[in-house]
């Protein structure tokens, strides 16, 4: 029986990223009787980002393993090595010794739309035999992941089955581009997962590979949202900004003259009206450039320009 065009398109999908995609061991000390450790293994999914040798899986899945093995398409298997890890994306750079890898095309996630009809491919439940395909669309965009801190970059929520092992696996499109690197699926819910846009990706895997660690900006500000309760109690208009609650001293914003009570509206061309939304804006502009911030104060609409550093508590000591 001859396939349709749209079951072309998924083969074809599949056939041009299946040979970058790889299977992960992990191993980890699980506990310990008497001097004899005890060790578990976890299995899970990685794709070829750069020919070189280098791959992305998430950070969860490498975290505290003292032995990786990566299985390569073409049969051979390899030792991992962790060039570093970011556990705020949950995204991790894994390098073998190998060159002439068959790196994956990056697609555009910046453009997709929630309906589009999206593959997710890995090592799902690690069965035998190969990786696991699924198809769904694009649910949502921007997703915080339930139960977790706020993260910088939003997610690509899908209702393609994403399993235990399909961790670190692609999401990708009908042109068998990646548009996400899967990341976790919710326990509880029916058709709930979640990939992590491969344009964060790429961006957090050149700073893993340039520093080992992914450098985020940082303004010296506690800030809340402006719930009715909280805007209330102020006398301000609710969900109109961030009240800023403390500014830390000689911090970027603290020199650019921000002050306790004031109210943040905008990063740039940004608007910002929560917690989630100044993150993820701050994330556009890389350390070291000067942005504008539009806030107010007592009624008068303000901008300050605010020079962009990395957190000091953030930066690893020697």
């Amino acid at each position: 029986m001859p396939l349709s065009a749209y079951e072309t398109q998924i083969t074809d999908a599949i056939a041009a990223i299946s040979p970058s995609v790889a299977s992960v061991e992990s191993l980890r000390i699980a506990g310990r009787q008497g001097r004899r450790l005890f060790a578990a293994p976890a299995a899970a999914s990685a794709v070829v980002f750069d020919g070189s040798g280098y791959l992305i899986t998430n950070q969860h899945v490498v975290e505290g393993s003292t032995q990786l093995k990566v299985h390569l398409a073409d049969g051979r298997e390899l030792p991992g090595e962790v060039v570093g890890g970011d556990e705020v994306t949950d995204v991790a750079l894994v390098r073998v010794d190998a060159t002439g890898l068959p790196a994956v095309r990056q697609g555009d996630s910046e453009s997709l739309k929630v309906g589009q009809v999206v593959l997710a491919i890995g090592n799902a439940l690690g069965l035998p035999g190969g990786p696991t395909v699924s198809a769904g669309v694009v649910s949502a965009l921007g997703r915080p992941l339930p139960g977790s801190d706020f993260i910088f970059e939003g997610l690509i929520q899908t209702d393609a089955a994403i399993n235990p092992g399909n961790s670190g696996g692609p999401l990708l499109d009908l042109s068998g581009a990646v548009i996400g690197i899967n990341t976790a699926m919710v326990p509880f819910a029916q058709g709930v997962g979640f990939a992590i846009p491969v344009h964060a990706v790429a961006r957090i895997a050149a700073e893993l590979r340039g520093k080992g660690r992914v450098v985020r900006p940082w303004i010296g500000v506690q800030v809340a949202d402006l719930r009715p309760p909280i805007a209330l109690q102020y006398g301000l208009e609710p969900n109109s900004g961030l009240l800023v609650a403390d500014v830390v001293a000689k911090s970027p914003s603290h020199r650019a003259g921000i002050r306790t009570g004031d109210v943040l509206d905008r990063v740039g061309p940004f608007p910002v009206h929560t917690v989630r939304e100044l993150l993820a804006a701050l994330s556009k502009f890389p350390v070291g450039s000067d942005v504008e911030i539009g806030f107010r104060r007592r009624g008068s609409v303000l901008s300050a320009n605010v020079p962009l550093q990395e957190n000091p508590e953030a930066i690893p000591t020697e």
